[in-house]
């Protein structure tokens, strides 16, 4: 019993010298939680990528010249129509960066297939019966110029420059029976605008549009034996809408505290 009771005293000697031997201890330092850091994605680079999306043609006709007519003196109106369809294809590019705003230029190609078709107007009047005309762009390309804004990852940009499209057309009485037909190359003027999102260092996605200025072109349609047929004005404009995947090169995330 005894050695119980020396044993309870001692418990409560050591008890009540331990906050004073506390208060003796040094003050802890105090250590600055470390600063945030805030990435800014840069969109400084060489960038390559692929797109894919569809567009629409607006084509009107007019009739300028007929082989048996010789040239009118005001075109006639054949009419109008959409060629539409699908597209897919690539573009390489260069972009630099100053503060906020971006500034590029790119290179696109696309493969096409917009076709579409309308009954000439001047059908059994100063042209044979049930003639339908119809068009189709195989092929686009645009050479641009870009400036844009960014908020880190976000890209929202402007485009601008010239533009090229492969056409063809030709003028049927029935399917698979061709009255005339050609071919042109033709160049014109594009504007655009997109938003592009940067979800990985290097990798970001986007959805534009734009639409093609093709302008009026008076065009020689020829026969299947090559003969002269007619000469047709014919005015365009092309609406495209894509989403587009790009892998940049060259321009890392930048950490600022």
């Amino acid at each position: 019993m005894k050695t119980f009771v020396l044993g309870v005293v001692g418990l409560l000697a050591l008890g009540a010298a331990a906050p004073a031997a506390a208060a003796d201890l040094p003050a802890q330092p105090y250590t600055k939680a470390p600063a945030m850091i805030a990435a800014i994605y840069d969109w400084s680079g060489f960038y390559v990528g692929i797109n894919g999306g569809g567009g629409s043609a607006r084509k009107c006709w007019d009739l300028a010249q007929t082989a048996i007519g010789g040239v009118l003196v005001a075109p006639l109106t054949e009419g109008c129509h959409n060629a539409t369809g699908g597209t897919v294809g690539g573009q390489i590019g260069y972009r630099w960066q100053a503060a906020s705003f971006v500034f590029g230029i790119e290179g696109q190609g696309n493969w096409a297939d917009f076709k579409g078709s309308n009954l000439n107007l001047q059908s059994g009047l100063v042209l044979p019966a049930s003639l339908t005309d119809q068009s189709k762009i195989s092929g686009f390309g645009l050479l641009t110029g870009h400036v844009g804004y960014a908020w880190n990852n976000v890209l929202w940009y402007v485009k601008g420059g010239a533009a090229v499209t492969a056409d063809k057309y030709t003028t049927f009485i029935v399917p698979g029976v061709f009255v005339d037909s050609v071919s042109e190359t033709r160049w014109g003027g594009a504007i655009g605008t997109g938003l592009e999102v940067g979800f990985a260092p290097n990798w970001s996605v986007a959805v534009e549009y734009d639409h093609l200025f093709m302008g009026t072109r008076t065009v020689n349609a020829v026969t299947p034996a090559g003969v002269f047929s007619t000469g047709d004005r014919i005015k365009q404009d092309v609406d495209l809408g894509t989403v587009r995947v790009n892998y940049r090169w060259g321009g890392p995330v930048i950490a600022k505290y």
